[in-house]
């Protein structure tokens, strides 16, 4: 019918245009139609279950989670805790006792599979198929909102949040979801309960493996040393178990298979074909994919170098400032072809946070970062061995970046040294060539610098022998670190030790390097000055210690000879040689041998040099023992003002300078007035460099010892008391300063007790 043109046009009960789906016509249709109906399926009937639930792991071992206490739970962890199992006990758990009437699976690695899941289920539920998966997906969560069946859906292995946008399950009062995913993004929160899953306590594993190995008896010796290896990652545990049982071993056997670095991790696993509890990979897969996951998070590319650094560092605590070093952020650029800054690194870490793989504690002191020692030992499988030398000295040179030039942080220098150590244990090897590392010396000094020199003695000869065995013994650095550890051993109160290694070193020097050699002369420097200590220790002031001092003086002038005057080689014997005479009673010959080192180091290094401000507060201890105190009290203060505008008010060296005015302000006679300022001195090493470092233990002592010869004989007595708990918390009970303090406490006890 074609209308006219002057009449209305019907359109009731009518249609224009095209039509994309079912229609019901009574009336008239303009345009054209197009009619699609949904295919129609049989409808399951409740209760109803959907998705294949994953069986439970020989040998489970149930975990209290308050999985029940929300609407919707996530349970987050790395790869291998065990989260799908707890998800599936808990689906299974409330199947059986009949808690719900729709129990749903769907495996969520992707937006697409859990759009198609959906679908498919809404066309179960309701006898419907949709045209296409997101509208089905729709239909589905609009079916759970409006229905009265008690529901519990479990979406397994979220890998990216956002893919759940739209998609989450409602919230109703019928209706559960429990989610598991290896990430840790603040999108999955949204008011819903975020569960963090670790690792089995000691007594899970012992459980699990009593449950796993009892057909096998005999295999459990050494059960309890295996999980601790494997820090009772669940996932870890149950292919260790596999592993051994195939082959017959004790857990303790597996433990020395393990113990070899050598070997691969890949290596302690069961073949991909014998994976238990049908896992879909080893522990190695596992967190390779978590690792791919993370590089591609902004900033991409970063998470796997980054991951590599943290392999080779100890798993218990890392600072964080060691993975944002310029070494680090070189190895990060390299690894993507771009520059990379301190900003970026640190946003790497996080999302290697948010997969699970590191732990990142900004509350701890110096953001301690941790990782699972499974993830770095998979992590450094992953770089061979020609990547492996270069990454080793990456995480040494940002050790040395991140180290403290004045160790003020007692905690931050010992997590440093553990690093050291935890980078020694996996890539020692790389850490010799062409010669010692720069680092494995640092620790020394830091045990040194600490007070502990018996530890630096005993971390020294440890060294020596590994660099001879490693370089050879006639290794230049092999003698040196010998020489070292002599040193050290003469500091922790055993000149005469010093002495003897000393003169097989300088015959060992000779034969190596000839006499002329700048180690060669060291080392025999290094000998006449500890024949020196040895003897004014052993005998006080004799002819011999004289003679001693002339041996000094000669080889003084062979390394002027050899060195030249301003070499620091000579500069340093030179300050030895000026020490001694300051040691034998001779300060007057001291002050001018300090006078004229003072010329030559001015010389070498300028005026603003923290050699020369050391000289400068030698020379006037010198002579203020010669009787000028004012004068060298002056010299001090000159000293503290230059010295303060150059490092600023609380470098070491002008605490030291500070702690030397009050000394001999107490010595003039303004006693009163120097045990104050000793009181707000020690406050201050307190606070900067802690109570256990050696300037401030020494510090303290001269506190007490103002106090008791003020009067306070108790203050005196409490004092030195705290004192010696303190040095024997860093020092033995033979170390020279702690035989001096435990003297001091019983004088002032027998003056306290009269």
């Amino acid at each position: 019918m074609v209308d006219g043109p002057d009449e209305a046009r019907d359109v009731s009960n009518s249609v224009a245009g095209g039509v994309p789906d079912m229609l019901v016509q009574a009336g008239v249709v303009h345009g054209d139609v197009h009619q699609h109906r949904h295919a129609s399926r049989t409808t399951a009937r409740l209760p109803y279950r959907f998705g294949r639930v994953p069986p439970r792991a020989d040998a489970f071992q149930r975990r209290r989670l308050p999985v029940d206490d929300a609407h919707t739970v996530v349970l987050t962890g790395p790869g291998g805790a065990g989260k799908t199992q707890l998800a599936v006990d808990h689906a299974e758990r409330a199947w059986t006792s009949g808690l719900v009437d729709l129990l749903v699976w769907v495996t969520a690695g992707d937006r697409d599979a859990v759009e198609a899941d959906y679908a498919t289920l809404a066309a179960d539920l309701t006898g419907v198929e949709d045209a296409s998966p997101a509208s089905g997906a729709r239909r589905l969560l609009g079916w759970l909102v409006s229905t009265r069946a008690r529901w519990l859906i479990v979406l397994d292995d979220v890998r990216v949040p956002g893919d759940l946008d739209g998609l989450w399950p409602p919230r109703t009062g019928s209706g559960r979801t429990l989610v598991t995913s290896r990430r840790a993004d603040a999108a999955l929160l949204g008011g819903r309960s975020v569960l963090p899953v670790g690792m089995f306590v000691p007594a899970e594993s012992a459980a699990y493996f009593a449950a796993k190995l009892a057909p096998c008896p005999g295999l459990g010796e050494g059960a309890g040393e295996l999980a601790s290896r494997v820090q009772h990652l669940p996932l870890a545990l149950a292919q260790a178990a596999a592993y051994l049982m195939d082959r017959g071993l004790t857990c303790a056997e597996y433990v020395r298979r393990f113990d070899d670095t050598r070997r691969r991790l890949a290596a302690l696993l069961p073949e991909p074909g014998a994976v238990p509890d049908e896992y879909r990979g080893t522990v190695a897969t596992t967190w390779s994919l978590s690792v791919d996951l993370a590089d591609r998070l902004e900033p991409r590319g970063l998470a796997g170098p980054l991951l590599e650094v943290a392999s080779m560092l100890d798993p218990e605590g890392i600072p964080a400032v060691v993975l944002t070093t310029p070494a680090v952020l070189g190895h990060l650029a390299a690894a993507v072809g771009r520059e990379v800054d301190a900003e970026q690194a640190q946003d790497a870490l996080t999302c290697l946070g948010r997969l699970n793989l590191v732990t990142v504690r900004p509350d701890r002191p110096h953001g301690e970062v941790r990782v699972h020692g499974l993830v770095q030992r998979a992590t450094r499988d992953t770089v061979d061995d020609d990547r492996a030398a270069g990454l080793a000295d990456v995480v040494a040179r940002s050790l040395l970046e991140a180290w403290p030039s004045v160790e003020r942080d007692v905690v931050l220098v010992e997590v440093l040294r553990a690093n050291t150590a935890a980078l020694r244990a996996v890539a020692g090897r790389w850490l010799w060539s062409p010669g010692c590392h720069p680092l494995l010396r640092r620790v020394a000094d830091s045990l040194g610098a600490g007070g502990r020199s018996a530890e630096a003695r005993d971390y020294l000869d440890r060294l020596a022998r590994d660099a001879a065995d490693r370089l050879g013994p006639d290794h230049r650095d092999a003698l040196a670190l010998r020489t070292e550890a002599a040193g050290w051993a003469g500091r922790a109160g055993a000149p005469g030790d010093a002495v003897a290694l000393l003169e097989v070193l300088f015959a060992d020097h000779l034969r190596v390097l000839g006499k002329d050699h700048r180690d060669t002369l060291n080392a025999r420097a290094e000998l006449q000055y500890w024949r020196v200590r040895h003897q004014l220790t052993a005998y006080g002031v004799t002819r011999t210690s004289a003679e001693a001092l002339a041996a000094m003086r000669k080889v003084l002038a062979d390394q002027t000879r050899v060195l030249g005057d301003l070499h620091p080689d000579t500069l340093a014997m030179h300050d030895r040689v000026a020490s001694t005479l300051a040691a034998l009673g001779e300060p007057a010959a001291a002050a001018e041998s300090f006078a004229r080192l003072l010329h030559d180091r001015t010389r070498a290094f300028g005026a603003s040099h923290l050699t020369v401000f050391a000289t400068r507060n030698n020379l006037a201890m010198c002579l203020a023992e010669t009787g000028e105190v004012d004068s060298a009290v002056a010299a001090l203060r000159d000293v503290l003002v230059d010295l303060g505008l150059v490092v600023g008010a609380e470098h070491v060296d002008v605490l030291t300078v500070r702690g030397n005015i009050e000394f001999w302000r107490a010595e003039c006679g303004d006693r009163v007035a120097a045990t104050e300022a000793l009181r707000v001195l020690v406050a201050d090493q307190e606070r900067v460099l802690g109570r256990r470092h050696p300037l401030t233990l020494t510090t303290r002592g001269h506190l007490a010892r103002r106090l008791g010869d003020g009067g306070d004989a108790i203050g005196a007595l409490l004092m030195f008391e705290e004192l010696l708990a303190d040095r024997l918390e860093v020092a033995p009970a033979d170390d020279p300063e702690v035989r001096t303090t435990c003297s001091n406490v019983a004088y002032w006890r027998s003056v306290v007790n009269g």
